[in-house]
C-alpha cells in the first residue's frame, strides 16, 4: 500500500511539473509578441503584391494555353488588355470553339480580370500571388 501512495504521489508531482512548464512557455511565448505591425514590418505572405498588366498579360496567355484555348490575338487601349481567346481542336478534328474576349484592367490596389473561365481565373490568380 505504500508503493501504490509513492507512485500516486509521483504521478501527480510529475503532472504538476508539467503543468508548470506548460505555463512558463506559454508566458515565454507571449512575451516574444505575435508581429502585429507595431515596427513597421509587414509578416511573410501579408505584403501586397504589385503586378503590372503586362506581366499580367503573359501569365494569362501561359495560362490559356495550357488549358487548352488558342490566344487569337490582343489589343491595348489606355492601360487595358483585351485577351481575345478561343478553344482549340483539342486534337479530335472538330475545329475551333467561337472567339470569346478576356479583360486585363489596372486596379488601385491589383489587376482585375474580366469575362475569364473560372478555372483559367483561378490558375492565373495562383501563378501571380493573389
Amino acid at each position: 500500500m505504500v508503493i501504490a501512495m509513492q507512485r500516486r504521489l509521483s504521478h501527480m508531482l510529475s503532472l504538476a511539473g508539467a503543468v508548470l512548464l506548460l505555463g512558463a512557455a506559454s508566458t515565454v511565448a507571449q512575451a516574444q509578441g505575435k508581429g502585429h505591425g507595431h515596427d513597421g514590418h509587414v509578416p511573410p505572405g501579408q505584403a501586397k503584391k504589385h503586378v503590372t498588366v503586362s506581366e499580367a498579360y503573359v501569365v494569362t496567355r501561359d495560362v490559356l494555353v495550357k488549358h487548352g484555348y488558342e490566344v487569337v490575338r490582343y489589343e491595348e487601349h489606355d492601360g487595358v488588355r483585351v485577351v481575345y481567346y478561343r478553344r482549340g481542336s483539342r486534337g479530335h478534328g472538330h475545329g475551333h470553339g467561337p472567339v470569346e474576349k478576356m479583360i486585363i484592367r489596372p486596379s488601385h490596389e491589383r489587376v482585375v480580370f474580366e469575362s475569364a473561365p473560372e478555372g483559367v481565373l483561378v490558375d492565373i490568380h495562383v501563378r501571380l500571388g493573389f
